[in-house]
């Protein structure tokens, strides 16, 4: 069973048909929202402020989500697939995004809806990523626009498989 642990007065709050890995770890002032699945050894670390993770949300092994104590929360829209080894602190990622393996979204940062971060982009402290749009790179940057059609061939695809694949360890 995942660690689930309040602190500071703060439980975290689990939406339904959610997929907790055994060793996903899930602290404080955390809300998840409905169709989710936290992956293995994922952390979110909602003690020092709140994370708060929308419908048919993703988040892949090995990631982390962290705050600033009283500067920073995480936002996470609907529809969102956080990559393997990602680490977000302290950003807003609005609904239909998928962020790339090993990527870093800063204190700060927003991330328009339908967009893409590639795989070990840094996205640093706030940068506004357009709607629509993909950034790679070292520091991230816009490298194209999104097609409508590959919103729903990538982003909606991965965001669709991950609820198939949390389905089959709950039947497990």
């Amino acid at each position: 069973m995942a660690l689930i642990k309040s602190v500071r007065g703060f439980t975290p709050k689990i939406g339904n048909n959610v997929y907790l890995a055994e060793n996903a770890t899930i602290i404080g002032d955390v809300e998840i929202g409905d169709d989710c699945s936290i992956w293995f050894n994922a952390v979110l670390r909602g003690d020092v402020n709140s994370i708060k993770i929308g419908n048919k949300v993703n988040i892949q092994d090995g990631a982390v989500l962290h705050t600033l104590y009283q500067k920073s929360t995480i936002e996470i829209g609907d529809n969102v697939s956080i990559g393997h080894n990602v680490c977000i602190h302290g950003a807003k990622i609005e609904s239909n995004a998928l962020i790339g393996i090993g990527a870093t979204i800063l204190d700060h940062a927003v991330i328009g809806s339908n967009s893409i971060i590639a795989a070990n982009s840094l996205v640093l402290t706030g940068t506004i990523v357009e709607p629509g749009s993909v950034y790679a790179g070292v520091p991230a940057k816009k490298v194209k626009d999104i097609e409508p059609g590959q919103t729903k061939e990538m982003i909606e695809k991965i965001s669709n498989n991950y609820l198939m694949y949390a389905g089959w360890y709950k039947e497990s």
